[in-house]
């Protein structure tokens, strides 16, 4: 082979390769933010099956269970990424047994809503606020509570509407913001150099895909104006919201917050966590903030 041709196929290698990086990249990121429908267990009476929509039109299923008054202190419970309502059912049961109301939904993408890709908390927040909105109204205005499980405390906090206006908030593995989260999962997987070069091709696809700069994807930046009580919960072994991570995010709320680092646990494992000591601190935040049913 000629040295000039040779010369031009090596540059036309090393100008194809970048080409095929983004696209890799982007396949990635369109498999991981891909929704999913899933099956979700019938609660029993005297639950309702509702049915709600969001701004946008987006179709949202969910479960509500009456309190102990037709007025009663309420709790939302909005679920982590690639669960439903299944995820937080166990926490809104025992919250009923003590007299709230609850609704626990299935964010867009999720269980039996329109299935849509994940936007990590800017979309589903309207979902969130058209369930905070149904059930204030629905308890006559009553406080209302909010319990976000990871992409669920995210809607929270960061949907397109702002944060939902919620009486208080428990915030349970959630990320300070997509980059760290990005990181934090690629270099468990691709050790943290991969994760270096990785987090970047990822974080910045949220511009063409979501109309948004990384930044707005930050609980950690909307939190800092969220005046309601805040209880952050966290797993000391969370490799994907390390326990630095989860004292940021309590740090940077203003004023009336609690922080519960469980020693042991990972992320999945926090975000499943109902048990009795779970039932006790979360019961013990909302009787202080929302008052007891």
């Amino acid at each position: 082979m000629p040295r000039g041709r040779g010369i031009r196929l090596a540059m036309g290698s090393a100008a194809l390769l970048p080409a095929l990086v983004l696209a890799a990249s982007w396949f990635l990121a369109s498999k991981i933010a891909a929704g999913h429908a899933s099956v979700v267990t019938p609660a029993a009476a005297p639950a309702e099956q509702v049915k709600l929509t969001a701004r946008d039109g987006v179709a949202i299923a969910g479960t509500y269970w009456p309190g102990r008054t037709a007025n009663a202190p309420a709790v939302l419970l909005l679920h982590g990424v690639g669960a439903s309502r299944n995820q937080t059912a166990p926490m809104a049961e025992a919250l009923v047994a003590q007299g709230y109301a609850a609704l626990a939904i299935d964010l867009r993408g999720h269980g039996a809503s329109t299935i849509t890709d994940h936007s990590y908390g800017l979309d589903e927040g309207l979902d969130a606020r058209a369930a905070f909105d149904w059930l204030k109204a629905r308890q006559h205005r009553g406080k209302v509570a909010v319990i976000g499980v990871s992409l669920g405390g995210a809607a929270a906090l960061i949907g397109r509407d702002g944060p939902v206006p919620a009486d208080a908030l428990v915030l349970v593995a959630v990320f300070p913001d997509i980059r760290h989260a990005i990181y934090n999962r690629m270099a468990s997987v691709l050790t943290p150099v991969g994760g270096t070069i990785a987090e970047p091709l990822l974080s910045f696809q949220s511009l063409p895909r979501y109309g948004v700069w990384p930044g707005r994807i930050a609980p950690i930046a909307t939190i800092r104006d969220f005046t309601a009580p805040v209880l952050v919960i966290g797993g000391a072994s969370d490799r994907y919201t390390p326990p630095t991570e989860t004292r940021a995010l309590f740090e940077a709320a203003p004023d009336r917050k609690g922080l519960w680092l469980v020693p042991g646990l990972s992320h999945g494992e926090v975000s499943n966590l109902h048990d009795a000591e779970w039932s006790r601190r979360v019961s013990g935040f909302l009787r202080g903030t929302i008052g007891a049913p």
